[in-house]
């Protein structure tokens, strides 16, 4: 199981990559574009059109990974109130992934209401940030007390400070966000695989 963690992030790159360019031209006629505006239905609008049942499943799989990590982590820790607490919202983050797999609306769409998926989906976004940035905090504090993660400890925060911004800003900072987060995940990953 602790080997199975490690393709969280992996999956979600490569999955990530390969329908960007298969979807390369359904992305630009939503309104998308990699430089001028690559947030603009990116990555959710992956999940529509053809193959979009593959980026459904990759938020589903990736954020049930980002759980069992995150539950396998609250394990390793001493049971201390502040890495358990970062621990379960670092599990709750990985659940809000799952809630993406609500198919998303797209931003120029024909009809003006959303739909109830849609609104699931905007929620789901939401609730990942909050939960992630907040458990990557807590997890400094918690990791700057245990004497084998201390170094993970500066890593966490320095990863924080990266990301935030680049999750706030969007724009091509936006990339900035996912390549920092991902590669927390897969190096909490190798080192939980390591214990």
């Amino acid at each position: 199981m602790k080997r199975a963690l490690l393709f969280g992030p992996i999956l979600f790159v490569v999955v990530l990559i390969t329908l960007t360019v298969l979807k390369y031209d359904f992305l630009l006629s939503l309104g998308w574009h990699p430089l001028n505006d690559p947030t603009f239905d990116w990555p959710s609008g992956l999940a529509l059109g053809k193959y979009g049942f593959i980026m459904t499943a990759t938020f589903i799989i990736s954020g049930l990974l980002i759980t069992a990590l995150a539950l396998r982590l609250k394990a390793d820790l001493e049971p201390a109130t502040i890495s358990q607490i970062g621990s379960t919202l670092l599990a709750l983050s990985g659940l809000a992934l799952v809630g993406l797999s609500s198919t998303t609306d797209p931003t120029i769409r024909m009809l003006p209401a959303t739909t109830w998926h849609g609104r699931l989906h905007d929620l789901s976004y939401v609730l990942l940030g909050l939960t992630l940035f907040s458990s990557m905090i807590l997890l400094g504090f918690a990791f700057q007390k245990a004497k084998s993660w201390k170094l993970f400890s500066l890593y966490t925060w320095v990863t924080v400070a990266f990301a935030v911004p680049a999750f706030i800003f969007k724009g091509p900072a936006f990339y900035i966000f996912l390549f920092a987060i991902l590669l927390w995940m897969e190096s909490l990953a190798w080192k939980l695989n390591k214990a």
